[in-house]
């Protein structure tokens, strides 16, 4: 069973490593990004379930051709052929991250991929930013009754409304939104995630953040700003080259960044206005009225025998103009705390 739920109701952060290409075509690597994402405190691991023929077709035409950015003079076949995840190596990947006591997640990306994970027993799905327009696929995946982690990358609210609704229409109200910048890597200024608390007003279920951009910061800010999920690429080592290793995190990076995000949590916490144990102790130091003069029961009180000073012990210092004028009601000595009986 997926700690998706039961980490977002438990208010904590539900953190997904995503794996994607940084397998770089050795079932070793993936199987360590396994073992490493589990031991950095991840929840979970991510894969992606597709061949270049569930994803296109193999054509030379200027269609398919990929023009500037990160995969630039890339045919679209050939990219999606380097970078998949063998389907013969989903067990092994699953199997691995149940020894190491973390979820197994994929992408499916058509409904075969769907068909396949539902044999290997997934718990969820993912679906990326880019399939949010795939309407069929989302409402196939969603009628299989399982938690749907959506990304909305270069969606429209009303794009993200049409996805919801597929879900409904499949009986589904298990849905998390990702808030996601579609860029490889995401500059922060295009980021936006200030839409997680309007995403999480406007359609009133989970919003995580699905995080593209350099370091932790993006993450840490996004659970500040109320992601219950955070997703993020991983690999071994930016040196082994692979389709996705540019904007992804390092495992020792990864782990830093869990960390982080753990305690922004814990920061972000509130409105709370109790006073906490320590608060509370600290509160002897706060300024308070004391006499700085000795006083005589009947004398008149001045600005020059009473002052607001350190420590805490007298009444507040608010009351100062209230006793101002007026008689004594008993004699205190210089350095003594005015008592709340100089009130009434």
């Amino acid at each position: 069973m997926s700690k998706l739920y039961e980490r977002i109701n438990n208010n904590e952060v539900y953190v997904i490593a995503e794996m994607s290409a940084n397998h770089g075509g050795n079932l070793d690597y993936a199987l360590e990004i396994v073992r490493g994402a589990a031991k950095a405190g991840a929840d979970c691991l991510k894969i992606q379930t597709y061949t270049a023929d569930t994803l296109t077709i193999d054509c030379d035409n200027e269609y398919f051709q990929i023009k500037g950015g990160l995969w630039d003079g890339y045919k679209l076949y050939d990219l999606y052929g380097d970078a998949n995840t063998p389907w013969e190596w989903h067990k092994a990947i699953k199997d691995e991250c149940e020894k190491c006591g973390i979820d197994f997640l994929s992408t499916p990306f058509d409904n075969t991929a769907v068909d396949f994970l539902e044999e290997l027993g997934a718990d969820s799905y993912k679906i990326a930013s880019f399939e949010l327009p795939d309407i069929p696929l989302i409402e196939y995946a969603a009628s299989k009754g399982k938690p749907m982690i959506i990304s909305c990358g270069m969606g429209t609210p009303e794009d993200i409304e049409d996805a919801l609704e597929a879900c409904k229409r499949a009986g589904n109200d298990q849905v998390v939104l990702l808030k996601c910048c579609s860029e490889y890597p995401a500059n922060w200024e295009d980021m936006h995630l200030g839409n997680i608390p309007d995403m999480a007003a406007r359609f009133n279920i989970p919003i995580g953040l699905s995080d593209h951009s350099a370091g932790s910061l993006a993450a840490v800010v996004g659970v500040s700003m109320g992601a219950c999920v955070v997703e993020k690429h991983v690999c071994i080592s930016r040196e082994i080259k692979t389709a996705d290793s540019e904007f992804s995190m390092e495992l020792t990076e990864f782990a830093d960044m869990v960390r982080d995000i753990r305690n922004a949590k814990v920061i972000s916490a509130g409105p709370c206005y109790t006073l906490t144990e320590k608060e509370k102790s600290s509160t002897i130091f706060r300024r308070s009225l004391f006499a700085i003069e000795d006083i005589n029961a009947g004398d008149i009180i001045t600005k020059e025998n009473v002052r607001s000073i350190r420590p805490g012990n007298g009444i507040k210092p608010k009351y100062l103009k209230d006793l101002i004028g007026k008689p004594a009601p008993h004699s205190l000595k210089r350095g003594e705390p005015i008592p709340e009986s100089f009130l009434k």
